[in-house]
């Protein structure tokens, strides 16, 4: 276990800028160098790397395959401790080990603290058999009184015979300032090499001026992840330098959080949707059996999420899910081991530079099994029974697909727009009573567009025959009943404008207000709301026009005789109201009073009556708010009657549709719902983490709100048995994610329960909002603190690499690996097209790399398009692109432990040796030691409880070459 232990979030470990370089300590200077140095959380007080000479072995002939085990005592402690071990290094007997030895602040060391380190020779990998060549000990105040913190010290058997030399070198500290040249007096290449800029969110933070975004440290960070662990590793460059490099791996709070809000969202949704079924009213005994039905499957599902969003409320376990839990039916929606994979490089020039990968296992139903596919396949087979389902005798009408959408999107504009139309309406009566002129015409304007939106998402003809289906669906209907004469079922609006009328008439190309009421009778109920808003207009403008006059002019006009005297047109009496159908032949002129209420409405009968005085008649201490009571309370209630009426015809055009294959629809709903919950917890650790990183990116930010996050997920899942199953519910849940739009507010407060994400929305469309604490949330653009919404382009990436992968090439089907990576491809492209035609190139990374990205996509193309076998080229294409169009990496497999920890590690060396200078002759070393001896070897044990990959020798020849991890760190374990 290289260089230090797993470390809660709460725990402070600052870190620095470190060169082997020699001064004087005095022993006040110990003290205070082994407190660490707070400008950089994750800096340990004491960093030493081992190497070792002439080691000797019993047999001559064989050269030891070596490792270092570290321990330490701290008086007046009286046993030794396990700190660390380095990597083996196989057939030297001069092993220079590359992971270091870290000891951060909660190891509570000092100067007196002894350090044990003893050599052992590995005999046998596999079997891990192996014996101790010796031991030497020292006093960490001796290493840090040395001159050049360097120590050689003979190690001696257990029978006190020499058997080599240990040599232990300090890393020491030293600030960066110092090490560090400033960006403007660099040149642009060393040795051929493109030098990165400074990612300035790593160098300065809001208002605070810390290096460098800690996991453990961090505001915003600390809040979402925890359970830190952490490793160093010294890797030598090609100019004979060394990176420095830190690796961490971190669990996150959201594993519990979002999926407790996830079903509670769910939960109201299916309850709202059970009491819409119920509110239709009284329906024939055919429907009514089909409403009962789907109520009956809808309270199922309700059932079943209040006892998960229960037990999700009552575990207290560890904030992760484990792979041996990953059927736990309690735990089903919990994303299965999810953890941020962090690796920090310092290089040569004393640059920080940060790559983060979120690991998830794949998100998948695995409570509900992979026996009848996964959501992929389902869905074709929902479709199809949908098509060639046969519907019941009682619907009289058969609504394609892109109706259903229209329906969903009805209900949730006309739910919107009834409330913010209710909400104006009482601001504009507010305004009214405080005389404000400027409130009252800039309220007005904001209450007719508002009013003229909802009237246009309810001038539709998906409307009308969804009225008449559940017209007919009632018990009372007849179907030959006998239209009422024409000539008396009209709506007359009377009023001395006749430039009114004609515009009334005329607008949005609707037929004339003189039409007959069975056939226009729903056009005449949003002809009501647009009729009480003009109305409304008409008042207002009167009352402006009125307190503009001259006093004179006003007491002049209270003089005029109410009833015949003569008035210019526009300033005269007026009176505007509409004739109930049933009325009109008894009492022809009769208009109705200002004091009787509105008649109540009923499904055949939408008239309303409404009457506004005439303005002359009022005394001039009249009330604005009187005048406007009136006509607001018809606007209110003929703004109520119809989005009742449009929202109950689209709840049972909904249920017409849902009724013939419920059954199939609520199970796998359910299913989606479980996969798009775990995929959705990833997508927002990943969003958080990016965003924090790039806080001071303006590039990255401008791209954020100008085209969207990519957020590129790969998976190394088979083709074959079951692995294929999840694989389709991966893919669909990671498309599902189109529906996600991110909003960054202000936080509350500066707790960490004040900066947790809090999901809003439904399944047609969630929101995440980002709460930031002030000083971050201050450097954002503009665009972003405004409260735009950033979007996401998910793209999917899969080539299964184990043994079942190549039955499946054999003997099975790989077309869905296929068609998955020809759909991301094509997506991806299309997001570098968008990101061409509005955004600059300099908006994106640098890199060291001499492939530029149109060459990369290209490259990629061709590899997805290869139809090669294990192509794992198409991983590392994949993952490069996604980092230089800064976004956002995911990796997975089954379990997201031991296929997912070669692909991570592979990935940082990759990175160390293309962007770093990794020298190639250790890329084989660094990447056995980062899988011997770094994070993921600990994610083994946090899940299963042993420190081993499970694999055999026999799949592992099936594995490509680099995604194989070194003998004795895998072996037979439980997944």
């Amino acid at each position: 276990m290289a260089g230090g232990r797993e470390r809660g979030s709460r725990i402070q470990r600052p870190w620095s800028v470190y060169r082997a370089s020699t001064f004087e300590l005095s022993s006040e200077i110990i003290g205070l160098a082994l407190a660490g140095n707070n400008q950089d959380p994750d800096e340990p007080v004491l960093e030493f790397s081992v190497s070792c000479t002439d080691l000797v072995t019993p047999n001559l002939e064989r050269k030891p395959n070596s490792f270092v085990a570290v321990s330490c005592t701290t008086p007046p402690q009286a046993f030794w401790t396990k700190h660390a071990q380095t990597e083996v290094i196989e057939g030297t007997s001069n092993p220079s080990f590359l992971s270091s030895v870290a000891f951060f602040q909660e190891s509570n060391i000092n100067p007196q603290t002894q350090v044990k380190l003893a050599v052992y020779d590995v005999k046998d990998r596999s079997q891990g058999t192996m014996y101790m060549l010796g031991t030497t000990l020292f006093p960490i105040k001796e290493l840090m009184q040395d001159k050049s913190h360097r120590l050689e010290l003979e190690l001696r058997s257990a029978e006190n015979k020499r058997v080599g030399k240990v040599v232990v070198a300090a890393w020491q500290m030293e600030d960066k300032a110092v090490q560090r040249k400033a960006v403007g007096q660099l040149p642009d290449s060393i040795t051929g090499r493109t030098i990165l800029s400074v990612d300035e969110s790593l160098t300065e933070s809001m208002g605070v001026r810390i290096r460098y975004a800690s996991l453990c440290k961090d505001t915003l960070l600390r809040s979402v992840f925890g359970g830190t662990m952490s490793r160093m590793y010294r890797f030598p460059t090609t100019d004979g330098n060394h990176l420095r490099v830190l690796e961490q791996m971190a669990e996150s709070v959201l594993s519990l959080n979002i999926p407790r809000q996830f079903v509670k969202l769910l939960l109201e949704e299916d309850t709202a949707r059970v009491c819409e079924l119920e509110e239709l009213g009284e329906l024939s005994p055919c429907w009514e059996n089909l409403r009962r039905q789907i109520l009956t499957h809808y309270q199922t599902t309700i059932l079943t999420y209040q006892g998960t969003l229960s037990d999700l409320s009552d575990y207290r376990g560890p904030s992760f899910k484990a792979s041996s839990l990953k059927a736990e039916r309690k735990l089903e929606f919990m994303p299965t081991n999810l953890h941020v994979q962090r690796m920090r490089v310092q290089d040569e020039l004393g640059f920080d530079h940060t790559y983060d990968v979120i690991t998830i296992g794949a998100p998948a139903a695995h409570c509900q099994g992979f026996k009848n596919s996964g959501l992929r396949k389902l869905i074709q087979k929902f479709e199809e029974a949908k098509k060639h389902g046969t519907l019941s005798s009682s619907q009289s009408i058969v609504y394609i697909p892109e109706d259903i959408v229209r329906a969903k999107e009805i209900i949730a504009h006309i739910n919107t727009l009834k409330t913010q139309v209710s909400y104006y309406a009482e601001r504009l009566s507010r305004a009214a009573k405080d005389k404000s002129a400027s409130g009252l015409e800039r309220t007005l304007s904001i209450l007719t567009d508002k009013t003229r939106q909802l009237v246009t998402v309810c001038d539709c003809k998906l409307l009308a025959s969804a009225i008449q289906a559940l017209n007919a669906a009632r018990p009372e209907y007849i179907a030959s009943k006998a239209s009422p004469s024409a000539e008396s079922e009209q709506v007359v609006l009377r009023n001395d404008q006749d430039t009114l009328l004609a515009k009334w008439s005329g607008s949005n190309s609707r037929s004339s207000l003189h039409v007959d009421w069975h056939e226009e009778e729903w056009e005449k109920v949003w002809l009501n709301v647009d009729k009480s808003l003009e109305c409304i207009i008409q008042r207002v403008d009167k009352l402006l026009q009125k307190e503009k006059r001259p006093i004179s002019e006003r007491q002049d006009t209270s003089l005029t005789d109410p009833q015949g005297g003569s008035t210019k047109k526009g300033e005269g009496k007026w009176r505007a109201f509409w004739i109930n159908p049933g009325s009109i032949e008894e009492e022809p002129s009769s208009v109705s009073s200002p004091s009787s209420p509105p008649p109540s409405s009923s499904s055949s009968s939408f008239s309303i009556h409404a009457t506004a005085q005439p303005p002359s008649t009022e005394p001039e201490t009249c009330e604005w708010s009187e005048a406007l009571y009136p006509l607001l309370t018809t606007l209110t209630e003929c703004v109520a009657m119809m989005s009742d009426t449009a929202k109950k015809s689209m709840v049972f055009l909904l249920m017409q549709d849902s009724a013939p294959t419920i059954a199939m629809d609520v199970s796998l709903q359910y299913r989606r719902d479980v996969v798009f919950c775990q995929t959705l917890t990833a997508l927002i650790c990943g969003f958080i983490i990016k965003l924090r990183n790039c806080l001071r990116d303006n590039g990255f930010l401008r791209q954020l709100y100008t085209i969207g996050l990519l957020a590129e997920y790969e998976s190394l899942l088979s083709t074959y048995g079951e692995e294929l199953a999840m694989l389709e519910d991966m893919s669909i849940g990671i498309m599902d994610l189109r529906n996600v739009t991110f909003k960054v507010t202000q936080a509350t407060g500066s707790s960490a329960p004040d900066m947790l994400p809090i999901i809003t929305g439904n399944r047609d469309g969630f929101n995440v909002r980002i709460p930031l604490p002030s000083t971050m949330f201050d450097a954002l653009p503009r665009e972003i603190q405004s409260g735009m919404l950033l979007r996401v382009q998910p793209v999917h990436f899969n080539v299964g690499i184990n043994e079942q992968q190549t039955l499946a090439e054999k003997f099975g089907d790989t077309s869905l690996q296929e068609n998955i990576n020809l759909e991301s491809l094509a997506r991806l492209n299309s997001y570098y097209e968008q990101f061409k035609e509005v955004l600059p190139e300099d908006c994106l990374p640098r890199s060291r790399s001499q492939t530029c990205l149109p060459e990369l996509l290209r490259f990629l193309g061709q590899n997805v398009n290869a139809r090669k076998n294990k192509n794992v080229d198409i991983l590392w294409q994949a993952a490069e692109v996604c980092r230089r169009l800064n976004g956002v990496r995911f990796t997975s497999c089954k379990s997201a432990k031991d296929r997912t920890a070669m692909s991570v590690t592979l990935e940082q060396c990759l990175i160390l040796q293309h962007e770093h200078g990794m020298a190639p002759q250790v890329f084989t070393q660094a990447l056995d030691c980062m899988r011997s001896e770094g994070c993921r070897r600990e994610n083994t044990f946090k899940n299963v409880g042993s420190r081993k990959y499970a694999f055999n020798s026999l799949q592992l020849k099936a594995f490509p070459r680099y995604y194989r991890p070194p003998d004795g760190t895998f072996g037979k374990v439980e997944t």
